[in-house]
């Protein structure tokens, strides 16, 4: 059981049983073993798929220099604080925006055309840390895919949010250049937008600059709560915070290794405060109620709890950025974000959507969210000299594969049940057919309850059923759709067949 989770789940257990959503999270103790002798020869029988050659050529457009020139520029505008100046040309966030959004456009100018460049202004009311009605403006660059304006769209975003701060929160005119926090991030989606525009993709990819971050992931909560009214299919969100530096403050130094925050178990929680709130529930939480009902509490209600769509796609993350970028690893931890802290992503988290967090392996707090100043020869601040630029351009490419590889797959398959109505010690699985034309087949991932990542896998053909000589009662089964290009969908969760 995830350490974070046990306090909250004893304590609401009841509330839990009576919704029928007691999420069945396993434990472990002591060293893993290893794989059964019918596990590893079951495993050896599907060999790697071969890297798709579409994808270097994009990892080689990802620059460090131009990502440097990207953050220097930002941070030069003095601050990007949400209520700082929007009317000047050289300071404050609309200048900053209206750079971007210039960036982006030339991007697209350069690609095709195909790159759509918008800006999503909204008003948000004063707040906590807003004390007065302030205009914020989403910079939205959007890829359609071949599934736009079908009923089957895929959506996956990325974002970095373009707004900073200093010691104070409230403070929207002194300096807060944040270089690391955010415009690391939004110069890796950047990046990113840039050197994936020329390509197609299935999945249509949405590329978010976002503002009011500090101010409580005003932006993102504003992009996310339209999307789940407009029921958006957004099949993955990754938001890119603090990923500019990969030393620490005690002096850790590791430019390969990256942290993947991925928890997809806070929704339900959400859904039991809301059930047990005497306030009638917004338009905005009816819909994220029910989605939640509909695709997570049945994950959760037959022993998912450590297979709900986001740590999917986590795995996925981690497997395919790993197997593109050797020698680069990410830590895949199963926390929604550090303690304390919290990012873009989590507003798609608790709307029922897949949602993770990449930042650095460690983190110096000496340089976020601090005046700038020299105190005893320590120099505090959020400055560009603090930055990797290589480091930089690296995450940028674990995200870029992470969703191409997932652009160029199929949807994930609906309806994956393990027919538990016998007993045997063989495992039969079954699912709904795909109807997505670049469908090629399908394949059976399987893990013990111990490991993060999937340890076995078979290819099965274009069948909707299969049996496997391992036992159902051992392993967590996963079932992926594989594209005629060899890309495999999120594993979808077999839940249980009873009589």
């Amino acid at each position: 059981m995830h350490r974070h989770h046990v306090p909250t789940v004893i304590a609401l257990s009841a509330a839990l049983l009576t919704l029928g959503a007691c999420a069945q999270v396993r434990s472990s103790s002591g060293p893993a073993s290893a794989p059964s002798t019918a596990t590893a020869r079951a495993a050896a029988e599907t060999a790697p798929a071969p890297l798709d050659p579409r994808v270097a050529p994009l990892l080689a457009d990802i620059s460090a220099e131009r990502i440097e020139q990207t953050i220097r520029k930002l941070a030069a505008f003095g601050t990007r604080h949400t209520a700082s100046d929007t009317k000047s040309e050289a300071r404050g966030i609309g200048a900053a925006r209206r750079w971007i959004e210039q960036q982006l456009k030339d991007c697209s100018a350069r690609t095709g055309g195909r790159l759509q460049v918008t800006m999503d202004a909204f008003i948000e009311p004063p707040g906590p840390r807003l004390p007065q009605p302030t205009e914020l403006v989403n910079v939205v660059a959007t890829l359609p895919g071949a599934s736009a304006g079908t009923p089957r769209e895929r959506v996956l975003v990325v974002s970095g949010h373009y707004d900073s701060r200093n010691s104070d929160v409230m403070d929207a005119s002194g300096e807060a250049p944040g270089a690391n926090d955010d415009a690391s991030g939004t110069a890796a989606v950047m990046a990113m937008a840039c050197a994936m525009a020329a390509q197609r993709y299935d999945a249509t990819l949405v590329f978010m600059a976002v503002p009011g971050e500090e101010q409580g992931l005003l932006g993102a909560r504003h992009w996310a709560r339209r999307a789940r009214a407009q029921g958006l299919n957004v099949e993955g969100m990754i938001t890119n915070d603090i990923v500019g530096s990969s030393r620490g403050d005690k002096g850790e130094y590791d430019p390969k290794r990256l942290r993947l925050f991925a928890d997809g178990f806070d929704p339900l929680l959400r859904l039991l405060v809301n059930a047990n709130s005497n306030s009638p529930a917004t338009e905005d939480e009816a819909k994220t109620n029910a989605a939640i009902r509909a695709q997570l509490q049945p994950l959760a209600v037959a022993g998912g709890g450590e297979d709900l769509p986001t740590q999917q796609f986590g795995r996925h993350l981690k497997a395919e950025g790993e197997r593109y970028l050797p020698g680069f690893h990410v830590d895949l931890i199963q926390r929604r974000d550090r303690y304390l802290r919290g990012g873009d992503h989590l507003p798609f988290l608790e709307r029922g959507y897949a949602a993770v967090r990449f930042s650095e392996p460690f983190e110096d707090f000496r340089h976020q969210h601090q005046n700038l100043r020299t105190e005893n020869g320590v120099v505090y601040g959020d400055l560009p000299e603090f930055v990797d630029y290589r480091y930089v351009a690296d995450v940028a490419r674990i995200n870029l594969i992470g969703l191409a590889t997932l652009a160029w797959a199929p949807a994930p398959v609906k309806g994956a049940r393990i027919d538990a109505r016998e007993l045997t010690n063989d495992t039969t699985l079954l699912w709904t057919a795909s109807t997505d034309p670049e469908l090629a087949g399908y394949r059976v991932v399987w893990r013990r309850s111990e490991s993060q990542g999937w340890e076995g896998a078979k290819d099965v053909g274009n069948v909707t059923t299969v049996t496997l000589p391992l036992s159902k009662d051992n392993l967590i089964f996963g079932v992926q759709a594989l594209s005629k290009s060899g890309h495999a969908s999120l594993a979808s969760f077999p839940l249980p067949l009873s009589r």
